[in-house]
């Protein structure tokens, strides 16, 4: 009989707590950082890599994969699972906040959303019920119900139609995803930045029932420190015992003051995005490699890091080979960045786990606002 998806807090100190979410394909330790592999792949990475940098789940995207190579032939090759060669837990998105990001392209009513592919131009429908069965088709370990989000600034009265069919819409992604043992769905809540709102949208994903729970709708242009307004109360209103998914989040400060606030998990395509641009993400902040002060510089990147950029190459040379523009160059910092992000994840589980969690906080700021240290 193929168990279910559960979800354990094992310690808490302040807000922030760390636990484990048990899935068929593997354990999730939390706070958890999910690599974005949105077309099968983590860019510029191998599976192998991935799982070498501490990453225990991936996340791919339902819109760019129903498009590319679309969701049927996935399912007759044997799965995403089989199709990426990884064998961990995935999450993937519901394809509601690319398709809304379409603008012109794309036309919402009640039922779902119309829009042309960015690829080719072709028509595409997506609902509920049809975001639920591509997901199926994927073969999702972790399936997100179908939403609407809206952009910020938006006024009141548009994100409480949006947050209100959000609701609706996740009525419906319940009833469609069944009884699937072994896989696990989760809601969004929605609401922008308006705390009642939020409430109510907390309130009618905890009567559908779901097996975690998402803050949706941030990230969206609003900035940090009203996203951390937001986060101040937005996951105390969703269930406690359940697992607490802030989607598209974010930079290294955003992901320690979430996990601050009480969030579990994470995504985000800026560690391998600002890998293929010469940015490097460090305990100090971000490094520009492109930069001319590295073309001498012997250095590693990060001292303290253990990852092959930084044990085996110089700065002197990655900057050669992102001014280059060799390939080399983006998967060198892209492992990098994302050995990073899962250091500060595994940091931060220890530190709660240990009852020194506002400690980390502190040092991670205060080196952070030291900065890069300059060449000799």
């Amino acid at each position: 009989m193929t168990r279910n998806v559960t979800f354990t807090c094992n310690a808490s100190d302040g807000r922030a707590r760390t636990g484990v979410l048990s899935t068929p394909r593997g354990d999730i330790r939390t706070p958890a950082f999910m690599p974005v592999g949105t077309a099968a792949t983590v860019k510029g990475m191998m599976p192998d890599s991935v799982r070498a940098t501490g990453a225990d789940v991936l996340l791919g995207n339902t819109y760019h994969l129903m498009l590319r190579p679309t969701a049927e032939r996935i399912d007759r090759l044997g799965g995403l699972h089989g199709f990426m060669n990884w064998d961990g837990p995935i999450l993937t998105d519901s394809g509601g906040f690319q398709v809304m990001s379409l603008g012109a392209l794309r036309k919402l009513d009640e039922d779902g959303v119309t829009f042309k592919s960015h690829v080719d131009g072709s028509r595409h429908r997506l609902t509920p019920e049809r975001s639920m069965e591509i997901q199926r088709l994927l073969g999702s370990d972790i399936v997100m119900c179908f939403d609407e989000c809206p952009a910020l600034p938006a006024d009141r009265a548009r994100i409480a139609t949006s947050m209100e069919l959000s609701m609706r819409w996740a009525a419906r992604s319940k009833a469609a995803f069944g009884d699937r043992p072994g896989h696990a769905l989760f809601g969004i809540q929605q609401g922008g930045l308006e705390e009642d709102l939020r409430a109510q949208s907390a309130e009618s994903l905890r009567e559908i029932g779901f097996d975690g729970y998402a803050v949706g709708g941030l990230a969206v242009g609003e900035g940090q420190e009203a996203m951390f307004a937001c986060l101040d109360y937005a996951p105390a209103q969703l269930p406690e015992d359940k697992p607490r998914y802030l989607m598209g989040v974010g930079k290294p400060d955003d992901i320690v003051g979430a996990v601050a606030r009480g969030i579990d998990m994470m995504d985000c395509v800026l560690p391998s995005r600002s890998g293929r641009t010469g940015q490097g993400w460090t305990r100090r902040g971000q490094v520009n490699l492109r930069n001319a002060r590295h073309a001498e510089d012997p250095r590693p990147l990060d001292e303290d890091c253990t990852c092959p950029a930084c044990r085996n190459y110089s700065r002197a040379y990655l900057h050669h080979v992102i001014r280059s523009k060799e390939m080399i160059g983006g998967m060198l910092l892209t492992w990098h960045n994302l050995h990073y992000y899962q250091d500060l994840m595994a940091g931060m589980r220890e530190a709660i786990a240990g009852g020194t969690f506002a400690a980390f906080e502190a040092a991670f700021h205060a080196t952070r606002a030291e900065g890069d240290i300059e060449p000799v």
